[in-house]
């Protein structure tokens, strides 16, 4: 049947509307995430004693790291409630409590005011946002994925990480501003606190967008098949291993460069290499547009060339380039501050865009929020999480200020190992194995949980 002109632009709509959805979240989640990690010196300042500055700023890190290990239980309640009640309410209730936990942390008394209660109550803020960021990513991802047109769908899940790194830009201006417009002094006293209070109007509008969006056209035609998990966490690990496995070790690769490109380096510039916080905070903004221009383009080299090509491609660069790009950052030049910058975020938007639409191809849609967002968080909590902490910490016990290339040449070899074991995923059909599944069940007479929302077949 022919589609009318008036169904395409409908159909265009709808996906526009499901671009920013499945972006705003991903965004409000790295833009507090980027400001906390940015601005780490003046939260030891604010929320910690000053007698050992080293200490004080491992404990800012310890705090994020804590934040992440939680996120593994977001990711069991979200996930869960995205393959039982579908991606639209996951996506509507995380955005809120990230918001709010966000907003809690920018009206925080300082240690001067209520003394230890103020790293306690930040922990707990962090906590709440790690809960919620556990189930981000995943219902995100299986979002775009199944909304995304089936030969563009690599392009379409790109967008994820356009939201991420527009929340980094908006970040490290945010910083620049903040470092140039006011006094030392003026930052810790109250500066520190707008971006975060800022966070709560992003997180109601995204909320309101959120709301309106109706839930994926796979999601419902699941519903319509009868084939909703009852147990989405159980298949993932008896049915599903063998993905989240895979899913694990590309995100190993993701998580490990993002956060030492774009979280870890603008500390490790300030702190290492001793050059200023403006200096840093702008070429973190020059990685971070480098990287918004090229991730859709390589999502849609992918959806062309496949997802496999790109992704080893990365691995291989991250493997070759990682050491001699940080020896050319230590001159201490602005040419190659900007070179080496730039060259990372170059190899980091190539992993950005094609990871996600990876993943989410490999698990099924019974469990795809479910297994991506086990994979994303778990990872997230032990080797994320844990990277500014470590290298801050390897940094001062060795004396190597090269320990950031040789995690990153590790992890280059972990994705490299990871992809061997992947066939191509371009193209494949999403309910693909849920339609075989469905058969299958049905005809061995297995009671299949019946769908928790009405279907709208309009």
């Amino acid at each position: 049947m022919n589609t009318t002109p008036s169904e395409v632009e409908v159909s265009q709509k709808s996906l526009r509307k499901s671009v920013a959805a499945g972006s705003i979240g991903v965004l409000v989640h790295w833009f507090d995430w980027a400001i906390y990690a940015y601005l780490a010196g003046t939260i030891a300042f604010v929320f910690f004693p000053q007698q050992d500055k080293t200490a004080a700023l491992l404990a800012v890190f310890a705090v994020f790291a804590i934040s992440f290990g939680v996120r593994p239980i977001g990711a069991l309640i979200f996930g869960a409630l995205g393959d039982r009640l579908g991606r639209k309410r996951t996506l509507s209730v995380v955005i809120l409590a990230m918001a709010a936990s966000t907003l809690m942390l920018g009206l925080l008394p300082s240690y001067n005011t209520i003394g230890i209660w103020a790293p306690v109550l930040l922990i707990l803020a962090r906590m709440v946002q790690g809960l919620a960021a556990g189930g981000e990513f995943g219902s995100a991802a299986a979002f775009l994925a199944e909304y995304s047109p089936t030969k563009r769908r690599g392009f379409g899940v790109s967008w994820i990480e356009v939201g991420s790194l527009l929340g980094f830009l908006l970040a490290s201006l945010t910083v620049v501003l903040l470092n140039t417009l006011l006094t030392t002094d003026s930052l810790h006293a109250w500066g520190w606190r707008i971006p975060f209070i800022l966070t709560a109007p992003l997180g109601v509008i995204g909320f309101y967008i959120r709301n309106k969006i109706e839930d994926t056209p796979e999601f419902r035609s699941l519903a319509e098949l009868e084939s909703i998990s009852k147990s989405p966490i159980k298949e993932v690990f008896t049915r599903n291993w063998k993905q989240l496995l895979q899913t694990s070790g590309i995100e190993i690769m993701m998580q490990v460069a993002f956060y030492i490109v774009l979280v870890y380096l603008l500390t490790y510039q300030e702190e290492v290499l001793g050059w200023t916080a403006s200096s840093a905070a702008l070429l973190s903004t020059v990685a971070s547009i480098t990287a918004i221009i090229l991730v859709p383009i390589f999502g849609s080299m992918s959806d062309r060339y496949g997802r496999k090509p790109l992704l080893i491609g990365s691995a291989a660069l991250l493997v070759i380039f990682s050491y001699p790009l940080f020896a050319i950052m230590q001159s201490g030049t602005p040419w190659a501050g900007m070179v080496s910058t730039v060259g990372l975020g170059i190899i980091l938007a190539i992993i950005l865009g094609v990871h996600a639409v990876t993943a989410a191809e490999l698990f099924p849609t019974r469990t795809r929020q479910s297994g991506l967002s086990i994979a994303y968080s778990v990872v997230a909590a032990i080797f994320a999480g844990t990277v500014p902490y470590v290298l801050t910490w390897g940094i001062a016990a060795t004396g190597n200020t090269m320990l950031p290339a040789i995690y990153l040449i590790l992890i280059g070899v972990v994705g490299l190992g990871t992809m061997m074991t992947i066939k191509e995923t371009k193209g494949i059909d999403l309910l693909r194995d849920d339609i075989a599944a469905a058969e299958a069940m049905k005809a061995s007479s297995i009671n299949v949980k019946k769908p928790l929302l009405p279907v709208d077949n309009g």
